[in-house]
């Protein structure tokens, strides 16, 4: 079994004016092929190491205040050396131990309303899973594709971890999508399917209308035609 060295540190900050609590964490885990370092705030993420492209990514959204964090990179590098160097000696002192295990809860949903033929996003939630990682993958009508991106771990309040992946697809009626997920407490791979069904406006209800006024409509003429014929009759 693959160990992995997770760090969760929160910090409580209350600002005074309005009694508002707003929780700070830092999360930091390292493994024999990943390592991961985040900062977040009130559950979302504030800034990530990506040590693939080598970089610091800022992960707030457009409409707020960019903070400068120069370095921060450097100490991402930093703090995974520490980590690899706490994996070692863990592995060495305690012989790869059996962690609980909680198994992952996967879910599959479209980020915007599905319309046939305009482009939307398809995203896969992992969450609930102790200890990471987790390998997602994603095929449409049993071919595999290429996820579009995935999130970084993201802790939640009961000690387990969530993440997510998404795809960009264009909807074509009768497509079927499939997220997979394998984690080392399953099994067998856990996969959740989603498929093209857009609902086309029912044409019933239209017809009835249409036949009914029709109907009435010939009712009135009907009855007029019988009136007059009734008084050339007196």
């Amino acid at each position: 079994m693959e160990l992995y060295v997770f760090m969760f540190m929160l910090a409580t900050l209350v600002a005074s004016e309005k009694k508002t609590v707003h929780k700070w964490f830092f999360l930091l885990g390292c493994s024999d092929t990943e390592k991961e370092m985040l900062y977040g705030v009130d559950g979302e993420e504030y800034y990530y190491a990506d040590y693939v492209k080598g970089v610091a990514v800022d992960a707030l959204p457009d409409f707020t205040v960019h903070p400068s964090f120069p370095g921060l990179y450097d100490q991402a590098l930093a703090e995974i050396q520490i980590c690899k160097a706490n994996l070692a000696s863990s592995i060495k002192a305690y012989k790869n131990p059996q962690v609980k295990m909680d198994k992952p809860q996967t879910s599959i949903y479209a980020e915007n309303v599905v319309q046939l033929n305009v482009e939307n996003t398809l995203i896969c939630h992992v969450t609930g899973f102790f200890p990471p990682p987790v390998r997602v993958s994603w095929t449409k009508n049993n071919e595999g594709l290429k996820a579009d991106s995935l999130s970084q771990y993201r802790p939640n309040d009961d000690g387990t971890y969530n993440i997510f992946s998404s795809l960009t697809f264009t909807p074509v009626e009768g497509d079927l999508y499939s997220c997979t997920v394998n984690h080392t407490s399953l099994d067998q791979p856990q996969t959740k399917t989603w498929d093209v069904d857009v609902a086309v406006p029912s044409v019933g209800p239209a017809v009835f209308c249409g036949v009914g006024l029709s109907l009435g409509l010939l009712g009135v003429a009907a009855g007029t035609f019988f009136l007059i014929k009734g008084n050339n009759c007196n």
